[in-house]
C-alpha cells in the first residue's frame, strides 16, 4: 500500500503466492527449543490459576470438595478441548507456508475467500490488537506470581515484592536492544527443568487425597457449573488463566514446526501442568488454608527458595516470549500495511527473527509498569488476565472456519459442525471474562480497542490518501507519449522511482522532470509487493520488464516477514539482463506533508490521528535499507 509520508512502493499481493521452504534443525532441538519458547506463558499458570479459581467459587462458602473437584475437571477439559483439540490438533493444521499466529491465520483465510474482505480483515486486526494486550499482562502477572513466594519464605518480604517485580521486568526490557540470541538456548532446558520439577512437586501431593482424580470426569465440571449459577461462570473465568499462552502453540508455529510442538505438548507440557494441578488439588483438600498459595505449599521448606528462583527464571522466559511474539506480530502488521513503519533493529546476524522494535519495546514496558503499579499483585491482577485471550481465541476460531470451510474445501455442514463446538466454548469463557470488565479486565481490553482504533485509521486514512493522490496522477503511457514527443535532456546513470501503483507515473519522477528538466539513461518504476505468505525464495523475489529504451519496470516481492532489503534484491535483477551497481544509481522518493481536510471523510480527531501516525513512521531509506548518500527526496505537501 501506499505509505503516508514516503511513496514506498509498497502495496498487498493478491492471494496465491508461493513460498520456498527451509531445511528444520533436528526434531528433538525443535521440541526442547519449543519447550522454551513456546509453552512459557501456559507452564507459568499454575502459580496462580488454579488458586484464583478456587478463590473465585469459594468466596462465599469456604473451599469444599465439590468446589474442587469441579474446579479441577473445568482446568482438565479447558485444557484438553481449548488447547489439544483446537490449537494442538486442528489449529496447527492450518499453517500458511508453515507460519502461524492470527495474521498468518488471516492471510490464510484471505486467500481461501479469494479476496481480502472487511470482515476477515476485522477478524485478524482484533484478534492481534488483542494478542498485543495479553503482552502487556503477561509479563506483569508472570513475574509477580513468581516472585510472590517470598511471602511464604519470610512474610517481611511482602512488602519487597512489587518493587522487585518492578526491577525484574526493567531489566527484561533494557536487555531487548542486545538480543536474545546468546541465552535464547537455555530457554529451552531451563523450561524443560520446570515442568519436570512442577510435575514432580504435584506428584508427590497426590496421595494427600487420591479423590482429586475423580475430577477427570467431566460431570463434576458440568455439574459444578449448574449448581453455582452466577459464581459458577465466574470461576469459569478464574480457570480461563490455566489456557492463557495456548495461542502462542499456534503464534509460534513458524519457528519449530506443527510436530514438534504437538510432541512437545502431549510428551511433556499436558502431563505435568495436570500432576501439578491434581497435586495443588489433593494438597488444598488435605489443608484447606494451603489455598493461600497452593503452587508454593507443595514444595518442601528446603526447596522453596530455590524453586522461587526457578519461577522467577520461568517467568521471564515467559515474558520474553511473549515479548518476542508482540515483535514478530508489529513486524507482520507493518508488512501487510496495518501499522505505519516502524524502526525494526537486527539483534543477530545468524537468526533473521530476532528483531528489536524501540517503540514497541518503551509501549510495553509502559503499559507492564502501569498494571504492577495499579494492582501491586498477581491476585488483584489475576481480574484483568484472559480477556485478551480470550477475545483472540474467538477470533481465531473465526478465521479457522473460512480456512476449513473454503481452503480444505469442507462442506459447509461439516465445517459449521466441527466450529461451532470450539466457538460455543470459546464464546463462554469470553463471556465469563467480561463478568470481570470492572475489577481490571479494562485494562488489555482498553489497549487492545487502542490497537483496532489505531489499525483502523490507518487503513482508512492510507486509503483517503491513495484516492486523492490517484486523481493528480498521470498514466504512465501518457507520460511515454509526451516524452516521446518532447525529449527530455539525458543524464547518464540509472533512477529508481518507487510507486505503489506501476500504471502511474511516479510523482517524485514527474517532480524530477517538472524542476529539473533531465531523464536518466535507465528510469526503472520499482513497486515493492508484500505477498499473503511469510517469505518468499529469491528466485520468485525479482520480476522485471522492460518497458521502452530508457524505462523499465521491476517488481519486488517479499513475505510479510521478510526482511525488505532493496538493494540487495536489486541485485538479483542481474539475472535478468539490469546491470544493477549501486554506485550509479539513485532512488528518487517522494516525501509527503499532510495536513487535514474538512473533506476527509474521516472526523477530525481521525484526521489528526491518522497524521500523527504517518509522522511517527520511520524513514522508507532505513527501512527498505537504501544507502541515504544514494536517496534524493522529493518533498510534496497533501490535504487528507
Amino acid at each position: 500500500m501506499r505509505d503516508s509520508v514516503n511513496e514506498t512502493a509498497v502495496r498487498a499481493e493478491p492471494p496465491n503466492a508461493s513460498h520456498g521452504q527451509v531445511a528444520p534443525p533436528s526434531f528433538v532441538a525443535l521440541a526442547v527449543g519449543s519447550v522454551g519458547v513456546v509453552y512459557g506463558d501456559i507452564g507459568t499458570s499454575p502459580l496462580y490459576a488454579f488458586r484464583e479459581a478456587v478463590l473465585a467459587a469459594s468466596s462465599d462458602r469456604g473451599v469444599t470438595s465439590d468446589i474442587v473437584l469441579g474446579v479441577l475437571s473445568l482446568i482438565v477439559w479447558a485444557l484438553i478441548v481449548t488447547v489439544t483439540l483446537k490449537y494442538v490438533l486442528l489449529l496447527l493444521r492450518a499453517d500458511n507456508n508453515g507460519e502461524g499466529g492470527t495474521l498468518s491465520l488471516m492471510a490464510l483465510a484471505t486467500r481461501a475467500a479469494g479476496r481480502r474482505t472487511p470482515f476477515i480483515l476485522l477478524l485478524g486486526v482484533i484478534g492481534a490488537s488483542m494478542f498485543l494486550g495479553d503482552s502487556v499482562i503477561t509479563p506483569a502477572i508472570s513475574v509477580l506470581s513468581a516472585v510472590e513466594g517470598l511471602k511464604l519464605a519470610n512474610p517481611a518480604f511482602a512488602e519487597f515484592v512489587a518493587p522487585l517485580a518492578v526491577i525484574i521486568l526493567i531489566g527484561l526490557f533494557a536487555a531487548q536492544s542486545s538480543g536474545t540470541a546468546k541465552v535464547a538456548a537455555l530457554f529451552g532446558p531451563v523450561m524443560l527443568v520446570w515442568f519436570v520439577a512442577i510435575a514432580i512437586a504435584g506428584a508427590t501431593h497426590i496421595a494427600d487425597d487420591p479423590h482429586v482424580l475423580l475430577a477427570l470426569n467431566p460431570l463434576y465440571g458440568v455439574s459444578f457449573l449448574l449448581n453455582h449459577g452466577h459464581v459458577g461462570l465466574v470461576t469459569l473465568g478464574a480457570v480461563f488463566l490455566v489456557v492463557t499462552g495456548g495461542e502462542a502453540l499456534y503464534a509460534d508455529l513458524g519457528h519449530f514446526g506443527r510436530r514438534p510442538i504437538q510432541f512437545a505438548w502431549l510428551g511433556l507440557v499436558l502431563p505435568s501442568l495436570l500432576i501439578n494441578y491434581f497435586g495443588q488439588g489433593a494438597k488444598v483438600l488435605a489443608d484447606p488454608a494451603s489455598i493461600e498459595n497452593p503452587f508454593y505449599r507443595l514444595v518442601p521448606e528446603a526447596f522453596l527458595v530455590p524453586m522461587i528462583l526457578m519461577a522467577t527464571a520461568a517467568t521471564v522466559i515467559a515474558s520474553q516470549a511473549v515479548i518476542t511474539g508482540a515483535y514478530s506480530l508489529v513486524h507482520q502488521a507493518i508488512q501487510l500495511g496495518l501499522l505505519p513503519r516502524l524502526a525494526i533493529l537486527h539483534t543477530s546476524a545468524s537468526h533473521v527473527g530476532q528483531i528489536y522494535i524501540p517503540r514497541v519495546t518503551i509501549a510495553l514496558l509502559i503499559g507492564v509498569l502501569l498494571l504492577v503499579g495499579l494492582f501491586r499483585t498477581s491476585g488483584a491482577l489475576a481480574s484483568a488476565y484472559g480477556i485478551a485471550v480470550a477475545t483472540t481465541m474467538v477470533m481465531d476460531t473465526l478465521l479457522g472456519f473460512f480456512v476449513v470451510w473454503h481452503l480444505w474445501k469442507w462442506k459447509l455442514w461439516q465445517a459449521l459442525l466441527l466450529i461451532v463446538p470450539f466457538v460455543v466454548v470459546d464464546a463462554t469463557f469470553f463471556s465469563a471474562n467480561m463478568l470481570k470488565l470492572f475489577e481490571g479486565a479494562w485494562a488489555p481490553l482498553l489497549f487492545g480497542i487502542t490497537m483496532v482504533m489505531l489499525i483502523l485509521t490507518w487503513r482508512r486514512g492510507s486509503g483517503i490518501l491513495i484516492s486523492k493522490t490517484r486523481r493528480t496522477e498521470v498514466p504512465i503511457d501518457t507520460l511515454f507519449r509526451s516524452l516521446e514527443k518532447k525529449p527530455p535532456h539525458i543524464v547518464p546513470g540509472t533512477a529508481v522511482f518507487l510507486t505503489s501503483d506501476p500504471e502511474f507515473a511516479p510523482t517524485a519522477m514527474l517532480h524530477n522532470l517538472k524542476h529539473n528538466k533531465v531523464l536518466h539513461t535507465h528510469n526503472v518504476i520499482l513497486t515493492i509487493v508484500t505477498a499473503d505468505t511469510p517469505r518468499v525464495p529469491d528466485d520468485e523475489r525479482v520480476q522485471y520488464t522492460p518497458l521502452s529504451e530508457h524505462f523499465a519496470r521491476v517488481t519486488l516481492k517479499f513475505g510479510y516477514m521478510d526482511e525488505p532489503n532493496v538493494p540487495k534484491a536489486l541485485a538479483i535483477a542481474r539475472k535478468h539482463g539490469w546491470q544493477f551497481d549501486i554506485m550509479s544509481t539513485s532512488f528518487f522518493l517522494s516525501r509527503r506533508t499532510l495536513r487535514p481536510s474538512s473533506q476527509s471523510g474521516m472526523p477530525g480527531w481521525q484526521d489528526h490521528l491518522f497524521i500523527a501516525l504517518a509522522r511517527s513512521a520511520s524513514d522508507a531509506t532505513d527501512f527498505f535499507q537504501i544507502p541515504t548518500g544514494r536517496v534524493v527526496e522529493v518533498g510534496t505537501q497533501v490535504t487528507v
